[in-house]
């Protein structure tokens, strides 16, 4: 008998072994750390309300940082087996979202929840799943009999039974509606929710059809699909439940966003904005300027200002130059409006702007790019709430800061790699300007505004042929001088000294010095003329406003420094036989009668242009 029980207690103690083995709570036994993944937040707020309410319910509940904005409410950490099993058994009792997966450890950043908790990369110890009780042995014999108790004495208080709190009662799921009652829910939907539920589904991939409100054939097999996908039973008929959560998908993307309407007096615009991303920073005309009020870089602009087409094709060029909107992207315009979509791998901007009644109005919305579906989102809803009421913003309303030069209305102004000048030669837009200028630019523009291509260059003689990318209409084309000029006569460069600082090109005067280059060089004339690196590109005109040739720059080779008022142009027949070579017929004509030096100027401004590299 003595045997008998040894046997028996020696396999329990095996069994019991080969449990622990088997439940090892070592990361190395678990190969990995994993945890549930329940649910995402777009922000810390409402990710701390949700981890709460789930704290409240289960175990193991954790909140972490996901980057980008986001917050994942998760379960763990486990083993990935212990991952699995549990995830079966909070899915099957639908304690949990039906999306809910097994994640690693490593996609988590910092840990907000439970408080004082950091997940920075130290050891983590699985939670240990409750393994059942092994059965005690039934033993048959010798059979014990327990000693008669010894009597109390008279003082000794009786101990009463310890009754355990009973375990909390998790209420029962109500229960799901039957395809009858479903069908009867779904007869009470307005056309608009119907819609609604057209365009979840389309948004969850499962939907091709048109936002019609009709729950035909295409519908219904949508609607089986999302509920096969979701683990519902696929009737092509959706319960209230089922409706609720399509929509609960469908709109967390937009949490934290908290779009509200807002309606601005100021700037005389009504739309819904998303003031959780977003906050009023400060007017500055024509716009009302919101920055990012948490980690997600979102701008909104409202435009405001009164004009007519002069004054919105003239804001239309200035919103190019700014930082805010990526020169890549689609532009369109017409006499009414504008719309902007800049874009690059940092930021996507949309602008829409229209004149309706002698006022300018108009929004813009600046979003992180690679977060297209929330950018989208957002933006639809600006669209559809968006309209104009009573009101525009005051044009005197601009602060010190937003005077800057390198500043639009407070907002930064891109900046060019390099700038000089041109002008035109024909009158659909053709410029020339310097070889060295564009040589090795990722984008030319004229003025800032236009883009330009190359169409030819000549390094021995420095110039540049460019051509606008929509077609120009210049108010004067250059008239190059046919015969030379004597030696000591007055000549002048236009040209964009200070890089664009002023809006106009400046005129230097000086004099003809020689017909050669300072080696003899015949394809240049030297001037005596104090001219800027900006200058460079600009024509060189006689008193009577034909075109010499072009003011080279100044750099020397073996980097000899010339003298101040030593300037060089390349002669203007060269340029002419260059252009006419590549099938540009330029105006040539002898000398003119001499100009007073304000017409010179005015001539000059009409016909010179700001070329930028970037």
């Amino acid at each position: 008998m003595i045997q008998r029980l040894f046997s028996v207690l020696f396999a329990l103690v095996l069994t019991a072994v080969g449990a622990m083995a088997q439940d090892d709570p070592t990361p190395q036994a678990a190969g990995g750390i994993v945890y549930i993944q329940v649910e995402a937040r777009t922000s810390l707020a409402s990710a701390q309300i949700s981890v709460r309410e789930y704290a409240d319910r289960l175990d193991d509940v954790n909140g972490f940082s996901l980057g980008g904005g986001w917050y994942g409410v998760a379960l763990g950490p486990y083993t990935r087996p212990q991952a699995q099993g549990r995830l079966t058994e909070l899915l099957q009792a639908r304690r949990i979202p039906v999306d809910s997966y097994i994640e690693a450890r490593e996609a988590y950043g910092q840990q907000f929840w439970p408080v004082g908790v950091g997940n920075d990369g130290a050891a983590v110890i699985p939670v240990p799943v409750p393994v059942a009780p092994l059965p005690e042995p039934e033993v048959v014999d010798p059979v014990v009999i327990p000693p008669d108790p010894e009597p109390l004495s008279e003082t000794a208080e009786t101990a009463l039974p310890v009754t355990p709190d009973p375990a909390p009662v998790v209420p029962e799921p109500e229960p799901e509606e039957t395809v009858q009652e479903a069908r009867r829910s779904e007869a009470a939907l307005t056309r608009d929710e119907r819609d609604a539920l057209q365009i979840a589904l389309k948004w969850a991939g499962f939907y091709d059809g048109g936002i019609d409100g009709a729950f035909g054939p295409g519908t219904r097999s949508s609607m089986s699909r999302w509920q096969e996908a979701n683990n519902f039973d696929p009737t092509g008929v959706l319960t209230t439940r089922q409706r609720a959560e399509l929509q609960r998908q469908y709109n967390a993307v937009l949490e934290g966003m908290d779009m509200e309407m807002v309606e601005d007096a100021r700037v005389g615009i009504a739309m819904q904005l998303p003031l959780g991303a977003v906050e009023l920073d400060r007017y500055e005309s024509p716009f009302a300027i919101y920055k990012p009020k948490t980690d997600i870089d979102a701008r909104v602009i409202l435009v405001s200002q009164p004009g007519d087409e002069s004054s919105l094709a003239g804001l239309y060029e200035i919103m190019q130059t700014l930082e805010i909107i990526p020169v890549e992207g689609e532009r369109t315009r017409d006499r009414r409006g504008f719309n902007i979509i800049g874009e690059n791998d940092r930021i996507v901007a949309h602008f829409e702007v229209g004149l309706q009644n002698g006022e300018i109005k108009g929004f813009g919305l600046i979003w992180p790019a690679g977060d297209e579906e929330r950018r989208s989102r957002v933006l639809k809803i600006m669209q559809d709430s968006y309209r104009r009421i009573d009101g525009v913003l005051d044009p005197a309303l601009v602060s010190d800061d937003g005077q800057a030069i390198d500043l639009v209305s407070g907002l930064k102004v891109r900046t060019a790699k390099a700038s000089a000048t041109g002008f035109f030669i024909e009158a659909r837009g053709t410029v020339l300007t310097s070889a060295s200028l564009v040589a090795g630019c990722e984008r030319v523009t004229l003025n800032g505004v236009h883009d330009a291509r190359v169409l030819a260059t000549d390094e021995a003689l420095g110039i540049a042929v460019l051509s606008p990318v929509e077609r120009l209409a210049p108010r004067r084309v250059a008239q190059f001088r046919s015969g030379e000029l004597r030696l000591q006569s007055e000549v002048a460069v236009a040209g964009f000294s200070f890089g664009g600082v002023l809006t106009a090109p400046t005129l230097t005067f000086g004099t003809l010095e020689d017909l050669r280059g300072l080696n003899g060089e015949d394809g240049i004339k030297r001037l005596a003329l104090s001219a800027l690196p900006g200058d460079a590109g600009g024509p060189v005109f006689d008193t009577g406003g034909t075109v010499l040739g072009m003011l080279l720059p100044k750099d020397q080779p073996g980097g000899r420094v010339l003298p101040e008022q030593v300037s060089f142009a390349t002669k203007g027949e060269r340029i002419l036989d260059f252009l006419r070579n590549n099938g540009i017929q330029p105006v040539a004509r002898s000398g003119l009668t001499p100009l007073a030096p304000e017409d010179l100027t005015a001539m000059a401004a009409e016909m010179t242009v700001l070329v930028s590299c970037w």
